[in-house]
């Protein structure tokens, strides 16, 4: 087999989809599993819906995913330019060569006669098809005299080039995901190959730009499964032998029918996009899993099994351990449902296997400014990581290790709190040492309970009370030795003073 060739090819009109960027994750796997290479191509010749910030955007977010390809735009390579844009010399080669077979040729109707063409079908209840039933009927080299092509050529006559599509016959064509079936050719009309400024199409550009790079294999998603027959039959026009194909299924909505769209995200609350995007027309910012704290490898892993299944059913992969699994054989058909609670799972389940050293240089990167020591927040980040979904959990469900609590949950006061707790809080901090940690806090807690015949409720309640402002967080000796000495009497002293 040739050397092992893939490329992921996005338009920058907009931010990277969640069904985009799992398509460059499985073009990359499938190429280090392979020992190939992994094209990054930009598809920019739609100018109508070209935006400002989205190729920038689309390298940024694969950078943040870990996937960095081996031919770009920004890395080079030997079969560039690698922006299509860029690429219109190659194209009229090509242009040049596809019209002189039998499988294209010029048509010059204007999208006004095309528009009226096409009410006339809808107001007999029909649907028009520029096809081979009605392109000898149509303004066309194939209905006009060589004279009269001619005579529109030499006058500057608008045109654009179409394929002729074959009549009558059955292309049996394979996908590795999907397997083996069967178009007629009839069921397809002559789509455009070249638009009226000389730019070709994406049906045609992407064939010739696939070929230039030697690409082995073509894996994009399923809606551009009907699309196969027609790409096959233009590398059977152009003499070329044809990549495989590999098309992926759908991104479904969380309840399962559809596919997966930014109102989804609106409307349950989770971002489609892997970073934020700002969108430069209207301000509008579309939020990203990286800035609502998904760390990277949380978030690859997790795309990478919305449709794939390695072996033995396993969830946790670093991304070499799914790219050397990685099989477009085991990729699904059926679409796969996309879940909040699965992908902040996967979150959890990594910020855990961070150490306490990687989790301070995050959250020193979210917070700067935090009013401690690194030697605390360590202790800090050790003692909350297990509870937390996401890094900033470990301040926000922790923001009393960083300030005392200047009001008292009214709940949990009237549950923990009675006449005498001020005066029970007081007596016992007086048995506290300046040099105390969790253990020992937590036997002093214990004999002071037993001596003066009180649960252990009697004291742990107020005491979590008083240093955290509700009654939340983890075990009270624990919080009193990252605290210290003087802010846990201090926090006693308080709460004894203004809780009534």
């Amino acid at each position: 087999m040739s050397r092992v060739r893939v490329r992921f090819a996005p338009s920058p009109t907009g931010p990277l989809h969640l069904g985009g960027a799992r398509t460059a994750l499985y073009d990359y796997l499938f190429a280090k599993k392979n020992d190939g290479d992994f094209v990054l191509r930009i598809e920019d010749t739609d100018t109508a819906r070209f935006v400002e910030g989205a190729e920038e955007y689309i390298m940024e977010s694969l950078e943040w995913m870990g996937i960095t390809p081996d031919e770009s735009p920004k890395h080079g390579g030997p079969y560039g330019p690698y922006r299509q844009s860029e690429r219109r010399e190659i194209y009229d080669q090509y242009t040049a060569q596809i019209l002189k077979t039998d499988y294209a040729y010029i048509a010059f109707d204007t999208p006004e006669e095309l528009d009226e063409i096409r009410s006339k079908y809808e107001e007999k209840g029909e649907i028009f098809s520029y096809n081979y039933m009605t392109r000898n009927l149509l303004s066309n080299s194939l209905s006009l005299s060589d004279e009269q092509v001619a005579e529109k050529l030499q006058n500057k006559v608008p045109y654009v080039i179409r394929f002729k599509m074959p009549v009558d016959r059955i292309l049996n064509l394979e996908d590795i995901i999907r397997g083996k079936f069967s178009v007629n050719t009839n069921t397809l009309d002559d789509k455009v190959l070249v638009k009226q400024d000389g730019m070709p199409t994406y049906h045609f550009a992407n064939i010739i730009d696939d070929y230039e790079m030697k690409i082995s294999h073509v894996i994009r998603g399923e809606e551009w499964l009907p699309s196969m027959g027609l790409h096959v039959l233009l590398y059977e026009a152009m003499g070329w032998e044809a990549p495989q194909f590999a098309h992926l299924p759908l991104i479904l909505k969380p309840e399962g029918k559809g596919k997966l769209s930014k109102r989804d995200g609106a409307k349950f609350g989770f971002p489609v996009f892997p970073m934020n995007f700002t969108d430069p027309v209207t301000g509008e910012m579309s939020p990203g899993y990286k800035e609502a704290g998904y760390l990277p490898g949380a978030f690859v892993n997790f795309l990478a099994l919305l449709g794939w299944s390695p072996a033995d059913n396993k969830e946790i992969l670093s991304l070499e351990e799914m790219a050397a699994e990685f099989d477009l054989h085991k990729v699904h058909k059926a679409g796969a449902r996309f879940s909040k609670e699965k992908a902040d799972w996967f979150n959890q389940q990594y910020i855990q296997m961070k150490t306490d050293e990687e989790m301070l240089a995050i959250l020193k990167e979210l917070y700067p400014e935090l009013p401690v020591n690194d030697d605390k927040l360590l202790k800090i980040i050790h003692l909350m990581k297990e509870r937390a979904v996401f890094p900033q959990d470990i301040y926000e469900n922790g923001k009393f290790f960083f300030s005392a609590p200047d009001q008292y949950d009214e709940k949990a006061v009237k549950k923990a709190w009675s006449d005498y707790t001020g005066s029970i809080l007081h007596e016992f901090s007086t048995h506290l040492q300046p040099e105390m940690n969790s253990e020992s806090i937590k036997s002093k807690i214990q004999e002071f309970a037993a001596e003066k015949n009180l649960g252990m409720g009697k004291v742990m309640m107020p005491l979590r009370l008083a240093l955290v402002g509700e009654l939340k967080g983890p075990d009270v000796p624990d919080i009193m030795e990252i605290l210290g000495f003087e802010e846990t009497t201090r926090r006693i002293s308080n709460a004894t003073n203004n809780i009534s």
